[in-house]
């Protein structure tokens, strides 16, 4: 078996993709039951995204956002249901709006998905085909969840996956390991941290 070339952080083009990184400061209601399991320390592991997507900005990487949102009357939610996930993120309700403390402008790119994968029912690979992309760099939730499906679908579209390791966040420890050594499995390098990312958008707008 013939050696796999060693790839960089950033191959050609790259686009920052921020996936359902909802809710922000007012969006939990006091003793609301919780519909969706989160690791303790979710939005901690979320610190590094203004950073991350401010330093996109800065270095002239596209940038993508992504907002999971369901019609009140449930008809998207498919089987969705049918697995630990009780009723989220429904249009209007507070916790479904993009967290405006990560920074998103009227102008960026935005996509409002209704299932797990961002390629799945949306604009996605017209939007990268048009930024002429090659390099999908992931931030955002829920690391077994909508970014491992995202990615997986990346990868079966010839693009270069990265997920920021310590900027994603699941529903429990062990799923997030989990879907962190997958996504490392089928792209050797995809596992990346904040501060390698950084250097590498810097180098690229250098």
């Amino acid at each position: 078996m013939a050696d796999q070339p060693v790839r960089k952080l950033i191959e050609g083009q790259p686009v920052l993709l921020v996936i359902d990184i909802q809710g922000g400061e007012g969006a939990v209601v006091e003793d609301a039951p919780v519909s969706i399991p989160l690791m303790d320390d979710y939005d901690e592991r979320l610190r590094s995204a203004p950073a991350l997507i401010a330093k996109a900005r800065e270095c002239n990487v596209p940038i993508i956002f992504f907002q999971e949102a369901h019609r009140r009357n449930l008809i998207d939610f498919g089987r969705e249901l049918d697995g630990a996930e009780g009723v989220h993120l429904l249009e209007g309700d507070p916790g479904t709006a993009v967290d405006p403390a990560i920074g998103m402008r009227e102008d960026d790119y935005f996509i409002r998905k209704r299932r797990y994968s961002c390629f799945f029912g949306t604009e996605l690979e017209i939007l990268l085909k048009g930024l002429n992309a090659d390099t999908l760099i992931m931030i955002g939730g829920h690391t077994d969840v909508c970014v491992h499906y995202t990615f997986v679908d990346g990868h079966q579209h010839d693009y270069f996956c990265r997920v920021v390791e310590d900027c994603v966040a699941g529903s429990s420890v062990e799923a997030h390991d989990a879907s962190l050594n997958a996504m490392e499995y089928l792209q050797t390098g995809a596992r990346r941290t904040t501060n390698e990312v950084l250097e590498a958008f810097s180098s690229f707008a250098g």
